[in-house]
């Protein structure tokens, strides 16, 4: 059955800042693995022009990385990946494409078209679909840090709590 599943690096103290983090061999292997197991990705504009100043030349040896993050950035460059936004309608990546119209109707239109479910990226717009019921499962990579600054997770806001079940974890 198709879902929705809201993935991202997390500190404890809820930065999700992209510089932030522990970015080795090893969360590089799970993010790749965790795609792998979803038919596309699906990210807020934002989050979209961060990944495609950097990994699409990860992926055509531009810029050296190691094994792991350069493995990650070539199966990304394959998976189709949906940008949501109002200020942006040309994605030249390859394999992306404008989501538009309505959030929930083109978001659950593209869940339920894409049989393995798909990957969202993107903190604002989390929140945005979690305020809408349609985030189906999360995923949060908790890094041992205290960052003390940068963004956090949820800062716009939610109208009210989320009480989870643990379903697995690993250290």
């Amino acid at each position: 059955m198709s879902h929705l599943t809201f993935a991202i690096n997390v500190t404890l103290d809820g930065c999700i800042d992209h510089r932030v983090g522990i970015a080795d061999d090893e969360t590089h292997e799970y993010f790749t693995d965790l795609m792998d197991q979803h038919g596309a990705m699906l990210w807020g504009r934002t989050t979209y022009e961060m990944m495609e100043e950097y990994w699409p030349l990860v992926a055509s040896g531009e810029i050296e990385a190691p094994a792991a993050m350069r493995h990650w950035a070539m199966m990304i460059e394959d998976k189709p990946k949906y940008v949501v936004s109002t200020q942006r309608v040309e994605f030249p990546w390859k394999n992306s494409r404008h989501l538009s119209g309505d959030l929930k109707t083109a978001v659950h239109a593209l869940v339920e078209s894409t049989p393995k479910g798909v990957l969202l990226g993107s903190n604002k717009l989390a929140t945005e679909l979690d305020r809408l019921g349609m985030i189906d499962e999360y995923r949060f990579l908790i890094h041992p840090i205290i960052a003390g600054h940068g963004p956090r997770l949820y800062t716009l806001g939610l109208p009210s709590e989320r009480r989870m079940e643990l379903r697995e974890r690993r250290t």
